[in-house]
């Protein structure tokens, strides 16, 4: 299982062979890499889910290759129009996920690929960045005429950037890192990284116009790829409020509203998050959730409410059909402008 969604296995992969299962979304949510936090979201499921089936779709046809198969309602794969009800499952083809051995933080992708065979998920993500949110890590990487900007610090807004950024960075790792370009082309074993840079584009493109359909903009997010045959496929899920992070109004529509009203609220507890890693990291052991002094606090109801709101009326404007008994986007989005 995911932190936030369950994985159903119908027929394992091989080396191979593709195999067959479905993704399962529940309403858990998590931020700081955390896993699960205490509260679920009503709705947050079914709201990813069919952003993830519009995305996946509006691929298929520019001809991506993708894992996605459909939608599940009632024990058949449909399509998304054919679904009644907005859909919590997604049916997908299985690759393998070998596992990762290391020693602290010292991970052995010579392993990870002698067990792959010619069918595996990719060790890496893919990150492409169209601006620079508040709460970027971006920011604490890079200047602004890294990427392009004519100016000398980052301002206390989002700043539009003048052409995509690609970056690339671990995702089996405990404590997941950027790389340089180097370090990615070898932990991306047989896949190129022009291909998964040409992919991650491409995506991009295409969450963006969908965005732009709603009313949203799209500001960043990341695929997740797997390598089957000589092909390489857009895996995992794309264009939702977890993977992407999209603005109304300038106003945040993700999960990023959540990370920020911790940061607000709990601030002891993100700064306990991050003096674990940092501990984790001076150590050399890869478990620093084991290392953090506390936990977090569950939401305040009305926070919950409003981040309800905000999931099912983003769907409805990304996916342009009502899907969700929510309110418009714009009031959503000031309901949460108010926590």
């Amino acid at each position: 299982m995911t932190s936030v969604k369950q994985f159903r296995v119908t027929e394992p992969a091989t080396p191979e062979r593709l195999g067959r299962g479905a993704f399962v979304f529940t309403d858990a949510y998590s931020v700081f890499d955390w896993g699960p936090m205490p509260d679920a979201i009503p709705n947050k499921g079914a709201s990813l889910c069919t952003m993830g089936a519009h995305s996946f779709e509006a691929l298929e046809a520019r001809g991506v290759p993708t894992h996605y198969r459909g939608v599940v309602e009632n024990g058949s794969v449909v399509g998304l129009d054919d679904a009644g009800d907005p859909p919590r499952e997604m049916a997908i083809d299985l690759t393998q996920v070998p596992d990762l051995p290391h020693e602290g933080r010292a991970y052995d992708y010579d392993a990870f690929y002698d067990a792959a065979g010619e069918n595996y998920l990719i060790p890496l993500e893919v990150v492409f960045r169209n601006s620079v949110p508040v709460g970027s890590s971006l920011r604490s990487r890079a200047t602004p005429g890294d990427v392009g900007l004519d100016r000398e610090t980052w301002p206390d807004e989002p700043v539009a950037l003048p052409e995509p950024v690609i970056e690339f960075s671990t995702k089996f790792e405990e404590a997941d890192r950027y790389l340089d370009r180097g370090e990615a082309d070898r932990i991306a074993g047989r896949a190129g990284l022009d291909d998964l840079e040409t992919l991650a584009r491409t995506v991009n493109d295409v969450v963006t116009e969908r965005a732009e359909t709603g009313g949203l903009v799209h500001e960043d997010g990341k695929i997740e790829c797997l390598y089957h045959a000589g092909e390489v496929r857009v895996a995992d899920v794309v264009g939702t409020f977890d993977e992407n992070r999209f603005a109304s109004n300038g106003r945040e529509v993700s999960k990023e509203v959540l990370r920020q009203y911790h940061k607000r609220a709990q601030p002891e507890w993100v700064e306990a998050v991050a003096a674990a890693k940092r501990e984790a990291s001076d150590r050399d052991v890869a478990d620093w959730r084991a290392l953090c002094k506390r936990d977090p606090r569950p939401l305040p109801e009305r926070v919950v409410a409003a981040a309800r709101d905000l999931y099912a009326a983003g769907a409805n404007a990304y996916v342009d059909r009502e899907l969700f008994d929510a309110p418009a986007l714009g009031e959503a989005v000031e309901r949460v402008r108010e926590l």
